[in-house]
């Protein structure tokens, strides 16, 4: 699936639920669901910088994609991250740095997080395009 695909299928679930407590609740049974980092990829050079709780990313560049795993200390803010991980995880590098992320704005989650969730968000955004910006730099 594209990164367009990916961010349709979000789109689609996400209209499934009247209200934002019931979708608040499934991104949290998403951070439940989430599988964490191992202890040993979480590391200052994983961390995410900006975020209210600590975020990692551990990016691999396996046979023309990027992968991702990602972990948090707070249970909605690891339902974020799994969300971006499963829009970005398994994509070519220059797809992830050229991509629109319409979805988080089309779900309303940028409009309903508090302002620093919303910036801590941004950041791990921000992180997954810089690796594969940095990936894209490199090669």
């Amino acid at each position: 699936m594209s990164i367009k695909e990916k961010q349709e299928e979000i789109i689609e679930e996400f209209s499934m639920f009247d209200d934002w407590d019931s979708k608040y609740e499934y991104i949290i049974e998403l951070g439940k669901q989430h599988p964490p980092l191992p202890d040993v990829d979480k590391t200052q050079e994983n961390k995410v910088s900006g975020c209210q709780s600590q975020v990692w990313i551990k990016t691999e560049y396996q046979n023309g994609k990027m992968i991702f795993r990602a972990d948090s200390d707070a249970i909605i803010t690891k339902g974020l991250i799994a969300l971006l991980i499963r829009v970005f995880n398994n994509q070519d590098p220059r797809e992830i740095y050229n991509s629109d992320i319409k979805f988080l704005d089309e779900i309303g989650l940028i409009k309903h997080l508090s302002p620093n969730r919303s910036n801590g968000l941004l950041s791990m955004v921000k992180r997954i395009k810089a690796e594969a910006q940095k990936y894209l730099n490199n090669n």
